[in-house]
């Protein structure tokens, strides 16, 4: 993979993008597949084990969700550095049913299958930044940060 550089000016600071990836979720061998590649691009950011194991138990219920209840989709894996710090910008979509009442869907214990319903609200807690977009009938995107 190539490194791309963007410069974005977010919030008036100035953000780069290093590298961006993305990976297909259309399997449970694809789920594998994000948590490696995850787990390759916070080594490599520098964060420790901690923030390692946050950002890969994130990653992999957001693409098991996406899987699961998406119906499969893609995740785009962005390095960012932001002055000194940097982090891992990871970006879930897919086209499925979509999310009815996303406040309910964050609550722990909350399932629409056979999970424990910790996922979402489990994958907020474990980020540093999370934003949810969801439209009934035309799928559903999330955003995590996690920095270093």
């Amino acid at each position: 993979m190539k490194p791309q550089i963007k410069s974005l000016p977010i919030n008036g600071v100035q953000m780069m993008m290093q590298k961006t990836e993305t990976i297909d979720i259309q399997s449970s061998t694809d789920v594998v597949l994000v948590r490696q590649a995850v787990r390759q691009l916070s080594v490599e950011i520098g964060f420790g084990l901690v923030d390692q194991t946050k950002i890969i138990t994130a990653a992999s219920e957001l693409a098991r969700n996406t899987l699961d209840y998406g119906g499969g989709g893609t995740v785009k894996l962005e390095t960012l550095q932001e002055g000194r710090r940097r982090g891992l910008r990871l970006t879930f979509e897919d086209q499925g049913p979509g999310i009815s009442d996303i406040e309910l869907a964050l609550k722990d214990g909350f399932t629409t299958g056979s999970g424990l319903g910790m996922g979402l609200g489990g994958a907020k807690r474990l980020a540093n930044e999370f934003e949810i977009q969801s439209a009934v009938g035309e799928g559903t995107r999330i955003i995590i940060v996690r920095w270093k």
